[in-house]
């Protein structure tokens, strides 16, 4: 696995160029400085609509929440740092990030993305984005010939999740940023499972960064947000006019708490990801259990390449039930007590759920078939309780069936 490496921060409160700062420090102080005000070490919450200007358009730096808010700022800053970007952009959603970079291409432009993504994300692009004319097509990104063939000269974006949502999937990242080169394409990455603590995408060669910041950079299911990172200045000009002229902005109190949040994701990913290897072996092992996908497991196809570019495997599983069968999924899905049945993903406390049902119901059954999402399939966002717990509650929850 990658080591984790420092991550430089631009300047340092004084104007000189600051250390190289490891990632749990960064997460603790970067974008962030104690209140000029009152000192507070807390970034407060800017809760306003306007500020006061000494005379037109003379103003310190804010005139419109909408266009730009303080804690916004701190928040952007501190995104940035963690992912190694020059800029950090925050959005109202995930979805609202999405929408803002595909803004930035024309009709007739081609994107690239891998079939085994979030139900909502194929549906921005086939049901919002499609009749304004964006061409997309979906390829099994595993394999780089598909991906090879599937380019165009009207190929402007590559989009990619890895770990893939739900099969956990791993896409090899430089691979696909070598492809992409060859067309002249930007890539951009959905970075939300891995988050930058595990995988940074720019340093993969990839041109955005996107989270859905709902999940585990906030880390406890409070807030709904969503974030970009980039090194370009034309992507980042972009994405800043589609915030101010279609109001996709977050709320300061939602960019607060997802401040606090990254305070500690360095802890609460650690701590995912032991439990997450936990129960993957547990699952490879039960005898009701089909397939189990978790790259942390040397049996999983993307394994090697997990190793690689991340730093660990992450929290999340997804099974399938060894016979298949929905009823008995269902009885495991309403069958635990730890667990709770649930849509999203990467809070503090462990979730289990149907994507065939749930966060996948608008895929057709069909196509969900086609990439491998069986009817049994079990999406688990292994939290941060105790381990001995999580396995006892899975024991149970399959025992009923």
């Amino acid at each position: 696995m990658i080591e984790q490496q420092d991550i430089h921060q631009q300047t340092a409160s004084n104007g000189q160029e600051a250390p190289h700062l490891r990632f749990g420090t960064l997460a603790v102080h970067a974008g962030q400085r104690p209140d000029p005000a009152t000192g507070a070490i807390m970034t407060p919450i800017y809760q306003t609509s306007t500020f006061v200007q000494s005379a037109p358009n003379e103003h310190k730096g804010y005139d419109y929440s909408r266009a730009g808010n303080p804690t916004r700022t701190a928040l952007e800053g501190n995104l940035a740092a963690l992912e190694g970007a020059a800029h950090g952009l925050c959005f109202s959603s995930g979805m609202a990030s999405i929408d803002a970079i595909l803004k930035g291409l024309r009709p007739g432009d081609h994107v690239l993305a891998n079939n085994d993504l979030y139900g909502g994300t194929i549906r921005l692009f086939k049901q919002v984005f499609e009749p304004f004319g964006l061409r997309f097509s979906l390829v099994d990104m595993t394999d780089l010939a598909q991906v090879e063939q599937a380019l165009t000269k009207e190929t402007k974006l590559i989009w990619v999740e890895t770990p893939t949502n739900p099969l956990i999937r791993i896409i090899d990242l430089r691979a696909v940023v070598d492809l992409a080169k060859t067309v002249g394409a930007d890539v951009a990455v959905d970075n939300t499972f891995a988050t930058p603590f595990l995988q940074r995408p720019l340093e993969l060669g990839a041109d955005l960064v996107m989270h859905s910041a709902t999940k585990y950079i906030g880390g406890h299911s409070d807030l709904i947000l969503g974030a970009v990172c980039t090194n370009s200045d034309a992507w980042e000009e972009r994405l800043r006019f589609q915030i101010k002229s279609t109001g996709a902005a977050p709320g300061p109190m939602d960019c607060f708490l997802a401040m606090r949040g990254t305070k500690t994701l360095h802890l609460r990913m650690a701590r995912h990801c032991e439990n997450a290897r936990r129960l993957a072996d547990f699952l490879e092992a039960h005898p009701k259990v089909g397939r189990v996908r978790y790259p942390g497991l040397a049996s999983d196809p993307g394994h090697a390449i997990a190793k690689k570019q991340m730093s660990d495997f992450g929290g999340m599983i997804s099974f399938s039930l060894a016979d298949d069968d929905m009823e008995k999924a269902h009885r495991v899905l309403t069958g635990t007590e730890v667990f709770a049945l649930a849509e999203s993903l990467g809070g503090v406390e462990s979730l289990i759920e149907h994507p065939a049902s749930m966060t996948h119901a608008s895929v057709p059954a069909e196509e969900r078939h086609r990439t491998g999402l069986d009817d049994s399939l079990i999406r688990l966002s292994v939290g941060v309780e105790d381990g001995d717990d999580l396995l006892e509650d899975l024991d149970r929850a399959l025992g009923l069936i």
